[in-house]
């Protein structure tokens, strides 16, 4: 990755019209409706994109959506990137880099993710505190990683604790059950074994997914302030573990969807 790639990239979107936006979304599996609430919208899809990865999951539909969503601008990622599909830690990451770029001061986050707190519930919404990183490498490391900011970033606090207070309070007038937890990010795209999710419970995760571990270490290179949520689509309780359906994790994730939008919506309106 250079800095004259990036560049390339961001002039073909600010050609297209891509504007100061003021806030980036990243949508995971099955969350891809937010879009549908975004007005005057204009689209790149991937492929167009100068040096972006393309997509290749086909639950993810590949492009970038900027607009007006609560009356403020914002660039949507609908379709995100993933080690499991064979990409590198900078592919995935790409389009952080490239929303900082365009301006965004803020990024907001989601995924599917499995609960391992069996406390939590199918359906629920867990905003995301700390994470772990089971993905066996990092997007900052490469040469000239300087060239794009410190090479030793800080992550006592990935989360941004205000947003994060935000969101809480937005979720209790809103009667929508918000949990909080740590995130596991393992690479996939096979699903754990009895054995993973005992490790997973005992190094102290809530839940488990395939993603977003890379973009928030980006994001806090960039020094982007993120607040990141997941929609727990599947119980991994090893004493009594069925087969994963795939399908039922999307229409799950599917039925979700509206408090996440509710929860973005309104967090937007408030920044």
């Amino acid at each position: 990755m250079t800095k004259k790639q990036l560049e390339e990239s961001v002039a073909y979107l600010k050609n297209k019209g891509f504007d100061a936006p003021e806030i980036g979304i990243v949508l995971g599996t099955g969350l891809g409706k937010l879009v549908d609430e975004v007005e005057d919208r204009v689209e790149a899809h991937y492929n167009n994109i100068p040096y972006f990865p393309l997509a290749t999951v086909e639950f993810h539909s590949g492009k970038l959506i900027y607009g007006t969503l609560e009356g403020k601008k914002v660039v949507v990622m609908q379709g995100r990137f993933h080690l499991y599909e064979g990409y590198d830690f900078l592919d995935i990451t790409y389009p952080i880099r490239i929303m900082k770029e365009l301006g965004i001061k803020n990024l907001f986050i989601s995924n599917a993710a499995g609960a391992i707190n069996l406390n939590y519930k199918k359906g629920d919404i867990m905003l995301i505190e700390d994470h772990i990183n089971l993905q066996g490498g990092s997007p900052l490391a490469f040469k000239n990683v300087s060239e794009f900011g410190d090479r030793f970033v800080d992550m006592s606090e990935p989360y941004d604790i205000e947003m994060r207070n935000k969101l809480t309070k937005i979720a209790a007038e809103n009667n929508i059950t918000l949990q909080k937890g740590v995130y596991a990010s393992v690479v996939g795209p096979q699903l754990e074994t009895k054995a993973e999710y005992r490790m997973l419970k005992i190094l102290g995760a809530d839940a488990v997914g395939m993603s977003t571990v890379p973009e928030v270490i980006v994001a806090n290179h960039l020094r982007l302030p993120i607040v990141a949520v997941s929609v727990l689509t599947d119980e991994c309780d090893p004493d009594n573990l069925e087969p994963v359906n795939i399908q039922e994790i999307i229409e799950i994730a599917g039925n979700a969807e509206p408090k996440m939008i509710t929860l973005f919506k309104e967090l937007i309106k408030q920044l």
